[in-house]
């Protein structure tokens, strides 16, 4: 136990929240105003893609990076450097007049979105040395994510009604200037006693290594597997087997072996990643049953959602009074055992059941691993020595962020395998080979091409579809199911005694 946090502590606390409040809606609104952006801008299908998707690549490549330099530069200094980088970044990407220059933007916004996370985190190590103020601090902190992505489109909305698309970029710039214009005073510097430089070559390694992963498991979805993305996931891994020996074998290590020798972080950062894996599935595809196989438009299908981010936000704030009073094991376990009974009445649910069924579901299933998140991500800050805090924090980011790109991909491809062998038992005779072909793309692609049949081929073909993509969602609720109990295992039997660093 140490000293206990004071109300500058607290205050401070609020304005580490406020980066990570922006970065939460600035992943949500771009697909928001993503309309409006296309029709001004007219990207290519290339730049399109790139515009969406290198403010992922840029935050998981060089988290770890940016938390071994705040460990060395000062966590604090780290901050408001990124915090004036993302401001910036923001007014270009508002005020972007080439497809180019606005995907050169998000790109140094990732950048930049890459110095705040581990930053913060990691000075609330600093700032709350007592483990039950700290725990509640992480879980207001997480809890800040949530209220981002649930008011990101709300807020995104109200602003494409009322001025142009760029408006949603600078919100940030406000943010940030109260970040810097308020850090020096409110926020301790802290960082490594005695800093050795940054390996170069370590820091290659790691950003190629994220990058790699991160790119072929999205790629594996939207694509399917082929040359390029197992090339690009053999390059990920081998370049990631490389930078875990060089860090072993060199004297300034960019993530210290240390750390992992600590049986406490082992197992909170395999938690971490199971449990923010399976929560994913939610994440990814109750939205895409309530719009294709119940047929919701997306305004009602994001207002059923609401419900599992209410659900993440309560089960975050309850868990440091829960984790006090009835052990980290407890509360994990317990939640493990909510969290099933959420994936077992997903798995339950089907096109013709009551919405409320898959509503609630999701909502149980979020509700019951959110403690799970809060409290690991707690043990991997706090088993760390404070001189590795940034590095701590970057890995359990790091971790999020690889399992988030792996739920997206297991759990996209086992949907996609189940839906088109069972689309295969249910499509009707006669159809013919180029339409069944098409259909098995995905239930949007039947829609398309149902559109283009005579009525009674159409309603068939979408009747197929509409069951097939029901049991692709139950073989995923099963699978997540399953998971669950492993973690929930997993948490009672090595973390029945906490063990610190």
């Amino acid at each position: 136990m140490g000293p206990k946090a004071g109300r500058r502590e607290w205050v401070g606390l609020a304005l580490l929240a406020l980066p990570l409040f922006v970065l939460a809606m600035d992943v949500s609104v771009l697909f928001l105003a993503a309309p409006h952006i296309g029709a001004d801008l007219a990207p290519g299908p290339t730049q399109w893609l790139w515009a969406m998707d290198v403010y992922g690549f840029m935050i998981a490549g060089f988290l770890v990076t940016m938390g071994a330099i705040g460990d060395r530069i000062g966590r604090r200094r780290l901050l408001l450097i990124g915090s004036v980088a993302f401001a910036a970044a923001s007014v270009a990407a508002a005020l972007a007049r080439s497809p180019e220059m606005f995907v050169g933007a998000r790109a140094v916004l990732g950048l930049a979105g890459a110095t705040l996370m581990p930053s913060t985190l990691a000075l609330i190590r600093t700032m709350f040395r007592d483990d039950r103020q700290r725990t509640t601090a992480i879980a207001v902190w997480m809890t800040t994510f949530s209220v981002g992505v649930a008011l990101g489109p709300l807020l995104g909305g109200v602003l494409l009604q009322m001025f142009w698309w760029g408006s949603v970029f600078l919100v940030a710039v406000p943010v940030m200037a109260l970040v810097v214009l308020s850090g020096r005073a409110l926020l301790p510097e802290s960082r490594a006693t005695d800093p050795d430089k940054v390996d170069v070559l370590s820091v290659v390694l790691s950003v190629t290594t994220m990058i790699a992963l991160v790119y072929a498991l999205k790629e594996f979805v939207a694509a399917g597997p082929d040359a390029v993305t197992v090339s690009v996931l053999i390059l990920g891994t081998v370049t990631g087997t490389v930078f875990a020996r060089r860090q072993r074998a060199i004297p300034n290590p960019l993530v210290a072996p240390g750390l992992f020798a600590a049986r406490v972080f082992r197992v909170a950062l395999t938690l971490l990643t199971i449990g923010i894996f399976t929560i994913t599935a939610v994440n990814f595809l109750v939205p895409q049953f309530l719009q294709t196989a119940a047929g919701l438009s997306p305004l009602r299908a994001g207002l059923l959602t609401a419900p599992m981010a209410l659900s993440a936000i309560g089960g975050s704030l309850a868990a440091p009074a829960l984790a006090s009073r009835l052990g980290l094991a407890t509360v994990i376990g317990t939640g493990a055992v909510v969290s099933l009974a959420g994936y077992l009445v997903l798995a339950q649910s089907g096109p013709d059941d009551p919405l409320w069924t898959v509503v609630v579901g999701g909502a149980l299933a979020v509700f019951g691993l959110s403690p799970a998140t809060v409290l690991t991500t707690d043990l991997v800050v706090g088993a760390a020595p404070e001189e590795h805090a940034g590095s701590a924090a970057a890995l359990s980011e790091t971790c999020g962020e690889l399992a988030v790109a792996l739920g997206i991909a297991v759990m996209g491809t086992l949907a996609t395998v189940v839906y088109r062998l069972r689309l295969d038992g249910l499509l009707p005779p006669g159809i013919a080979p180029e339409t069944r072909d098409a259909v098995r793309e995905s239930h949007a692609a039947a829609d398309r091409v149902a559109a283009g049949l005579p009525p009674d081929s159409g309603q068939a073909v979408l009747g197929a579809a509409r069951e097939a993509f029901g049991t692709a969602f139950s073989a995923v609720g099963y699978v997540c199911a399953a998971v669950t109990v492993g973690l929930g295992a997993l948490a009672i039997l090595r973390l029945r005694r906490r063990v610190t660093a």
